[in-house]
């Protein structure tokens, strides 16, 4: 069979909507992630030893099982239970999974910071929390920004696995106009072109911001 890549330019306007889906699903996945993310790394460096444990045994579950069965669990296993629409299943499993991997690095990154200033931090009369708000969160952050670009991109290469459970996105959008025509190669390089779009986007936000960052540190 000959292929015909004329039909990447003829039909790149339609993955529009797709590719719109496909940023909603990523961001929404990359807020929750990190909202939750924040909260387990503080609990995986909390010394009450049961949130400790509760945080490590999560991360280690999630890092430890592929993403497409934890949304499986979420969109299938969970259907007795109640009944979740495709799209929210998606945030919520990828969420989850995007929250284990961020807990990591906010943790590495909390770490990494000197413990000498939260100690001196508190000599002036600060509160753990404040001082953790004021002083080591902002340079914990900077420290990050690499190592979360990096998964925020993973986060929007893994969301084409919503479209096994039928997900409006651009994997989905790809099988259905190659199984009416079997032109299955064009448009599955279509979506890959998107796919390069966006994470070619979002790497030069990135890049720009960790420069940014580090001037501000200078």
């Amino acid at each position: 069979m000959n292929y015909d890549f004329s039909i990447i330019f003829e039909k790149f306007p339609i993955f529009i909507p797709a590719a719109i889906e496909t940023l909603e699903i990523s961001a929404a996945a990359i807020l929750v992630g990190v909202i939750f993310g924040l909260i387990i790394a503080f609990g995986r460096l909390s010394k009450i030893k049961i949130i400790y444990y509760i945080s490590t045994l999560y991360v280690t579950i999630i890092r430890g099982t592929p993403i497409i069965l934890q949304l499986f669990i979420v969109y299938f296993g969970l259907a007795n239970i109640v009944r979740l629409d495709p799209f929210p299943s998606a945030v919520i499993a990828f969420g989850a999974h995007n929250a284990a991997y961020i807990a990591e690095i906010f943790r590495g990154s909390i770490l990494s910071i000197d413990k000498g200033q939260m100690e001196a931090a508190r000599s002036i009369g600060m509160s753990n929390f404040l001082a953790m708000r004021r002083i080591v969160l902002p340079q914990a952050f900077k420290r990050a920004v690499p190592n979360l670009g990096n998964q925020f991109i993973i986060a929007i290469k893994d969301s084409s696995l919503a479209s096994t459970i039928a997900v409006g996105e651009l994997l989905l959008k790809a099988q259905q106009l190659g199984s009416s025509n079997f032109r299955f190669m064009e448009y599955l390089v279509l979506a890959g072109i998107y796919y390069l779009i966006i994470t070619g986007v979002l790497s030069i936000f990135v890049n720009k911001l960790e420069k940014r960052l580090a001037v501000s540190e200078r």
